[in-house]
């Protein structure tokens, strides 16, 4: 028999995130017919408010899936067996999105990094402007890296691609961005951007998202690879009758609708702003702490997540174990080549801020019970700059 815990559980994990009460209660009611007119409203009603989170007045599909789901959709609509790709390696969901195109036998070249930092614009434009023959069909970038909280900057990306005239597409992995800041699909002419529900748009799992260029509908037009569940051009018509070519995820798409109603009456500025407020609270917590971030470059760091390194001898691990176990509260655990050496914060969605110096305390006191060497006054110093930051 499980034993009872008072109090909350605190879930600070960067996805699932925390539901606003008024989308678990947008849930909580009776399937419709998905082939009848209230139906199609509400696919054409949640579809259009997606267009200012993605940034984009083109074509967003919605497949019930993960985020992977989305991942796969990419590949196959536009790229066949042997293209040649390139991506960076800027932590593990690049490096599981590498593996996927290895395995639909894509041509993948990798720019490997430390983990550390953003991918490098110029990197990548030095490697398109070396491809004169533009054998590279495609340029993967995430967006957001959650498992190391560092953030690639799309725009010079596209405009590393455009000084080099290079014709790739260029994708974009947004699964932990989209809603917790700017995002512009359009304005830094992004073929393919990807997504999920659970992230900082506070949706359950399983829905993910794709918002589609031109460029990107053309080349799938004109090719890509086998595909029938993944293929986009049902997604078209959807965005114009409301309609899903297979059964939708109905009341996740009530969810959907909730959610982006709440970010539309804060205001996606203030939401942008709050998460970026958010974040610097943590990142002082951790430099009063002593410890050391995951992200080395400040103008990397992630707005929904922050990953923090555990002294050398220590596990990231039993500190999660403890915290939990002591407080009642998950954080993120250490993926890929960080395991058991990092911690993360989620710190996107639904959170207030009381909600967020809980976390924090959380920590403070997990360090201390698990033994990990660190300074005491973390806590106070998110204080601080959240009390000055209004």
């Amino acid at each position: 028999m499980t034993q009872f815990v008072s109090g909350r559980h605190f879930l600070h994990t960067p996805g699932p995130t925390n539901l606003p009460e008024r989308v678990q209660r947008a849930m909580d009611r009776n399937a419709i017919n998905h082939r009848g007119p209230e139906f199609g409203a509400l696919g054409r009603e949640v579809i259009q408010k997606l267009r200012p989170v993605f940034g984009t007045d083109g074509i967003i599909g919605i497949f019930p899936a993960s985020g992977t789901g989305a991942w796969e959709a990419a590949l196959v609509n536009t790229l066949r067996e042997g293209d040649r790709v390139l991506i960076s390696r800027t932590g593990q969901f690049s490096h599981l999105w590498e593996q996927m195109a290895t395995r639909f036998g894509l041509d993948v070249m990798a720019l490997e990094t430390d983990w550390r930092r953003g991918a490098d614009p110029l990197a990548i434009g030095k490697v398109l402007e070396d491809d004169r023959e533009h054998r590279i069909k495609a340029v993967f970038v995430v967006h957001s890296e959650t498992s190391t909280s560092c953030m690639s900057d799309v725009g010079a990306v596209r405009e590393a691609m455009d000084r080099a005239k290079h014709p790739a597409l260029l994708m974009v992995d947004a699964i932990s961005s989209l809603g917790c800041c700017d995002y512009r699909h359009d304005a830094w002419k992004v073929d393919v951007t990807i997504a999920g529900s659970q992230k900082g748009l506070m949706v359950p799992p399983g829905l993910s998202f794709t918002a589609i260029s031109e460029k990107a509908m053309a080349a799938a037009r004109a090719g890509g690879s086998r595909r029938s569940y993944w293929d986009w051009e049902p997604l078209a018509t959807a965005n114009k009758t409301g309609f899903f070519p297979y059964t939708p995820a109905i009341n996740l798409l009530w969810a959907l609708r909730e959610a982006l109603d709440i970010m539309a009456e804060e205001g996606l500025p203030a939401v942008y702003a709050r998460h970026a407020r958010y974040a610097e609270a943590t990142r002082r917590a951790v430099a009063a702490w002593g410890l050391e971030l995951q992200c080395l470059d400040p103008h990397a760091y992630g707005p929904g997540v922050t990953a923090i390194r555990v002294p050398d001898g220590h596990s990231a691990d039993r500190l999660r174990a403890v915290i939990l176990e002591q407080f009642n509260m998950s954080l993120g655990n250490g993926l890929g080549r960080v395991e058991d050496k990092v911690f993360r914060i989620g710190h996107m969605g639904d959170l207030g801020v009381l909600s967020l110096m809980g976390a924090l305390t959380g920590v403070e006191m997990g360090l201390r019970a698990a033994g990990i060497p660190h300074k005491a006054g973390g806590v106070q110093a998110a204080l601080a700059f959240l009390s000055q930051a209004g």
